[in-house]
């Protein structure tokens, strides 16, 4: 999908867990950007209402302070509003200047939308992406794997973000589930098992479908 001649209009949250996102290529702090040039790695995307606003400030001082975190985990960062490039870097000279941070991932302009409404972060009809902040964690294969929204009057939590990764990164290598609360070297959940006479023969009542993964099975 190209940001100005996109191919085909999207509905607003028309993107699902499972789905390829469009790819697109457009303008960021760090030179020109395309979507799928992130195969083969982690990342995660996300849109922020807009530049100079109080939450997002604290969003991006925060991902920035935990972008080794993000690196560690063969995961890389992109961000989206419908800022212009020069907004975004008046925004991160300040940002600097104030907080002694430098945001080194990718803040993409998209001042027309087409981005953000392909994705589903802004409805159709909105001129403004003050409504929503919508993150994708995408696979190394391209695929959405996890998202989430939240509105604009609620920042995002980072140690909640590395968590979701960690539980996807844990999940494809060990073949596992992850339960709630998960935390990295927490034990995951075995899958129900689909074998009638599995499940009469289960030492309890919740044995074939609620069961840690064997030790023998963790990596």
């Amino acid at each position: 999908m190209d940001t100005h001649h996109p191919a085909a209009p999207a509905p607003c949250a028309g993107l699902r867990i499972g789905d390829t996102p469009p790819d697109f290529e457009a303008r960021s702090t760090l030179g020109p950007v395309k979507l799928s040039s992130f195969r083969g790695r982690w990342l995660v995307l996300f849109s922020h209402p807009a530049d100079f606003t109080p939450v997002c400030t604290t969003e991006f001082v925060a991902l920035s302070k935990e972008a080794q975190a993000f690196k560690k985990r063969d995961c890389a960062l992109m961000a989206l509003s419908v800022d212009s490039l020069f907004s975004h870097f008046a925004w991160l000279r300040l940002i600097k200047e104030r907080f002694g941070v430098e945001v080194r991932f990718p803040i993409v302009e998209d001042p027309t939308l087409v981005v953000g409404r392909a994705f589903g972060m802004v409805a159709p009809g909105d001129n403004d992406s003050a409504a929503v902040r919508t993150t994708f964690f995408i696979d190394p294969a391209g695929v959405i794997r996890a998202m989430n929204c939240y509105p604009a009057s609620v920042g995002r939590s980072i140690p909640e973000m590395l968590r979701t990764l960690d539980a996807l990164q844990a999940i494809d290598a060990q073949h596992g589930l992850a339960p709630a609360n998960w935390q990295t070297g927490d034990a995951l959940l075995q899958s129900p098992t689909h074998d009638l006479d599995e499940v009469y023969g289960a030492a309890n009542e919740t044995d074939w479908f609620l069961r840690q993964l064997p030790e023998g099975k963790r990596t």
